[in-house]
């Protein structure tokens, strides 16, 4: 898993949750720290940076990855955090990305650009962003997944989410939100699902939910609270990267207001 890090708190919450779910899927963390030295980087004005100075770097990595259950590599990258990043899960092809949210802010939505959106935007790989509530040391076992009824396809991505269901021995739900009491469409939403074998051995699948709500968004943040789920997994299509109006999109508003982690799956064309 590729966890990028700015050594503030909600990358070091982000660190804890990952290390806690790379241990059961027997992964290692590359912990990675895009460092931006340009005196004008608009990144800076959308993008949290850190002050540390080449020599402050190391010591801090060493205090961030202390105690930690599995194994994991420093790297600090030079450059711009969008560039990099994406040069770097072309190189090193993680299972995940892994990033945490920065504390909540009473900025419009309209006026907020964070690393994982635009992230989402420039390169289209399973994120998991956690909030900085998140609780560390224990993996999730009840997951949430949110489906719009569409058919879709993960690619090479599907066989993780297999597998990521089977070692966590988790017990899904399938959740279909719309605007009116509808059963046909809660069972095209589980249809979609059985279709690409994501529940394949899976031996905890509750039956699936539907949610009456005036927008996708708005169910997903209804049913996804902490004392009931621990991880919400989202389809992103292509089209919701697309365009200024991206973060009027579901995954925007979830990445950005969600109370528990939230995995991104980009759909396959």
């Amino acid at each position: 898993m590729l966890v990028l890090t700015d050594f503030h708190q909600p990358a070091s919450v982000a660190l804890a949750y990952a290390a806690t779910l790379a241990q059961p899927l027997g992964a290692r963390l590359l912990v990675v720290h895009a460092h931006r030295n340009a005196l004008l980087d608009p990144e800076l004005l959308t993008v949290s940076d850190s002050s540390l100075s080449a020599q402050a770097r190391q010591p801090a990595f060493a205090s961030l990855t202390r105690g930690l259950p599995v194994p994991a590599v420093t790297e600090t990258i030079h450059g711009s955090v969008l560039a990099t990043v994406a040069a770097a899960l072309r190189r090193d092809h993680p299972e995940l990305l892994v990033l945490g949210r920065p504390t909540d802010s009473s900025t419009p939505d309209e006026l907020v650009s964070t690393t994982a959106l635009d992230l989402l935007r420039a390169a289209p790989y399973p994120m998991l962003v956690v909030p900085p509530t998140a609780p560390a040391g224990r993996a999730p076992r009840r997951l949430l997944l949110a489906v719009d009824g569409e058919s879709f396809s993960l690619g090479r991505y599907a066989s993780m989410v297999r597998h990521l269901f089977r070692v966590l021995k988790a017990e899904v739900t399938i959740l279909h939100v719309s605007p009116t009491p509808a059963a046909t469409p809660l069972q095209t939403a589980l249809a979609s699902v059985l279709r690409i074998g994501l529940t394949i051995d899976l031996t905890r699948l509750s039956l699936a939910r539907h949610i009456v709500a005036s927008s996708p968004a708005a169910g997903i943040l209804q049913a996804a609270q902490p004392g009931e789920f621990d991880l919400v997994l989202v389809i992103a299509r292509p089209r919701s990267f697309l365009g200024k109006r991206f973060h009027h999109s579901v995954t925007a508003k979830l990445l950005l207001h969600c109370a528990v982690p939230v995995l991104v799956l980009p759909a396959q064309a």
